[in-house]
């Protein structure tokens, strides 16, 4: 099996070549598609010999797409600039170039908060497809959260091994992507004409998703992250639904 990867990035160097190391071993193409980055990310991939394309954001589910389709080999491996292959997982992927039989592969992610891997609160082991036969699926979903869709009847194995996934520095960092995200959101929410219930959405739902992740699954067991985690996700939600509210109050 021939291996290309994809990624997308937008001013990421300070995780740009911890992602591109990381795949070194399994990848025989890397192709980036940069939203018109500002900071070193370009110099950075250069570094790699990667095939490096500058094109406007068209959205998470758009941009990952696009990258898939410059690809030339027919599995892709497809990545975010802020996550990086375990030694386990790296091995499980260069098993199936050898002898692989399946059409998508799927996979843990150990997402890392602030310094701290989380465990519990429904975040591991948040098990993703990333590595697929790209004529049998392709990204689909809803922005910003995205997921890998196959062909029905394609078959689907799972590696051994996790996706590390480095996703917040501080919690300045998660605030400022969570106003990002819920905008987003709530703008995709609005076309699809979903409405909001004032209690439902904006007061039960963020009390019963901290109750969720901190208490029913056992977000507690991570420390002060998984208070960080589960108070943040119950503010997430919070955030989507009032302001898929004010979109309508404008409308």
């Amino acid at each position: 099996m021939k291996l290309s990867v994809a990624i997308i990035t937008f001013n990421e160097e300070k995780n740009i070549e911890r992602c591109l190391q990381s795949v070194q071993p399994v990848a025989d193409e890397v192709v980036v598609v940069d939203s018109l980055s500002t900071d070193g990310t370009e110099a950075i991939c250069k570094k790699y010999s990667v095939r490096f394309i500058s094109e406007k954001f068209r959205g998470h589910i758009q941009q990952k797409n696009y990258a898939m389709e410059l690809t030339s080999h027919d599995f892709v491996l497809s990545l975010d600039a802020d996550e990086e292959l375990s030694a386990e997982l790296t091995k499980s992927i260069l098993e199936i170039k050898n002898r692989g039989t399946a059409d998508a592969y799927k996979f843990n992610r150990l997402n890392n908060y602030c310094g701290t891997f989380i465990y519990h609160g429904g975040w591991y082991p948040d098990t993703k497809i990333r590595l697929w036969n790209k004529h049998k699926g392709k990204w689909g979903g809803e922005n910003p959260h995205d997921q890998v869709i196959m062909h029905s009847g394609s078959s689907i194995e799972k590696l051994h091994g996790d996706l590390k996934h480095y996703t917040y520095r501080t919690l300045g960092e998660h605030l400022l992507q969570m106003n990002k995200f819920s905008d987003i959101a709530a703008a995709e929410a609005f076309k699809k004409n979903k409405r909001t219930n004032i209690l439902l959405h904006l007061v039960l739902n963020p009390f019963f998703t901290f109750i969720k992740t901190y208490l029913l699954k056992a977000g507690f067991m991570d420390g002060v992250a998984g208070f960080q985690v589960a108070i943040s996700g119950a503010y997430y939600r919070y955030l989507k639904y009032a302001k898929l509210y004010q979109l309508h109050q404008k409308q």
